[in-house]
């Protein structure tokens, strides 16, 4: 297993996460904060991606910076709830990932190597994601 993906939590829903259940193929992970607007306009493409590219890229959201129910109410508002969020309010992922501000893509390749790590623009995320899927 990478140790990209050697980490677990929680998700807002109250599941258990085990990131390593990844292991295998390509990860987008999605930082956000319940509270920012640039995360709120990115939820649509987040979940578009989830469907498109089901069963070959895995999408993930990191959710901080916020409590429990901010988290909820923003995954049910923006309608992102087919996607997994992790809650991570003790900022334990966003640290391993070097994260320090919200509204970051994670991409790993399907050896959990970080092939790209920052903000993107929706048309950049869709062709990042593309390219990811092979």
């Amino acid at each position: 297993m990478p140790a990209t993906l050697a980490f677990t939590g929680t998700t807002v829903d109250g599941k258990r996460f085990d990131a390593a259940a990844l292991a295998g193929r390509p990860v987008v992970l999605w930082f956000w904060a319940p509270w920012c607007g640039t995360c709120a306009g990115q939820a649509a493409s987040v979940a578009d991606a989830r469907a498109r590219y089901d069963g070959k890229v895995s999408v993930v959201g990191i959710a901080g910076l916020g409590d429990l129910k901010a988290m909820k109410q923003f995954v049910s508002d923006l309608d992102v709830g087919s996607v997994q969020h992790v809650n991570d309010q003790a900022g334990a992922i966003w640290r391993k990932f070097g994260i320090t501000q919200q509204s970051v893509y994670v991409f790993l390749d399907a050896g959990g190597a970080v092939v790209h790590q920052g903000w993107l623009d929706s048309t950049a995320f869709d062709e990042r994601l593309a390219a990811l899927a092979g």
